[in-house]
């Protein structure tokens, strides 16, 4: 079914409607986030709201579906351009480790698994607007890297998939398991550290 094709995205309450059912959602989940929370949260009628969204399904799948867009922003500047391997890595490091530690991106990531049996396409949502994008990006800087022969690299994704899961050493599993927490700077600092120092052992020159 395609959901979209029944989603009427004209109306100035649209914009409305979809903050307040992303407020709600993102705090209660699907199953907790009731129409009547979400009406009021949106400040319209329940009349209004199925006007949009005849189902609450649709509405949720919407949510997310904008919540993936959003992070989508920023992934081309995850490298930055200019700096040498190491500075260029610890940067990204650097970056990937605060979006992973976020407060959205931990919301996004609870969701997706609490809701993986009724809405698998969730999963696939969230990888491909997310973990696939960053996977790309490096994979490109790596090639970069490797032509003017800063890195030796034979399996680009692997070594992709070996930095990112670097960079979540110890904060990431804490969090997850844990809940929300200000981790510091020192903190951020050792795994950035440690990810970088790790991967060039294996792939500098």
């Amino acid at each position: 079914m395609n959901h979209q094709a029944r989603i009427l995205r004209t109306g100035r309450k649209f914009d409305q409607v979809l903050e307040g059912a992303r407020e709600v959602f993102m705090a209660d989940g699907f199953e907790g986030g009731s129409v009547d929370d979400i009406a009021r949260v949106a400040g319209v009628s329940k009349a209004t709201l199925y006007s949009y969204f005849p189902d609450k399904r649709l509405l949720f799948i919407e949510v997310l579906r904008h919540e993936c867009e959003r992070q989508e922003c920023g992934v081309d500047s995850l490298v930055p351009s200019g700096c040498d391997v190491r500075e260029a890595l610890e940067v990204a490091a650097g970056r990937f480790l605060n979006v992973l530690l976020s407060e959205f991106s931990q919301r996004m990531f609870r969701i997706c698994v609490a809701e993986a049996e009724r809405f698998p396409e969730l999963g696939r949502m969230f990888y491909q607007s997310g973990p696939m994008l960053v996977r790309a990006r490096l994979t490109e800087f790596f090639r970069e890297a490797v032509d003017r022969g800063a890195l030796q690299i034979t399996d680009f994704e692997l070594a992709a998939d070996q930095f990112t899961e670097l960079c979540k050493a110890d904060l990431f599993t804490q969090v997850v398991f844990n809940g929300p927490s200000e981790a510091s700077a020192e903190d951020k600092a050792r795994i950035v550290n440690g990810a970088v120092d790790t991967f060039l052992a294996r792939y500098g020159v």
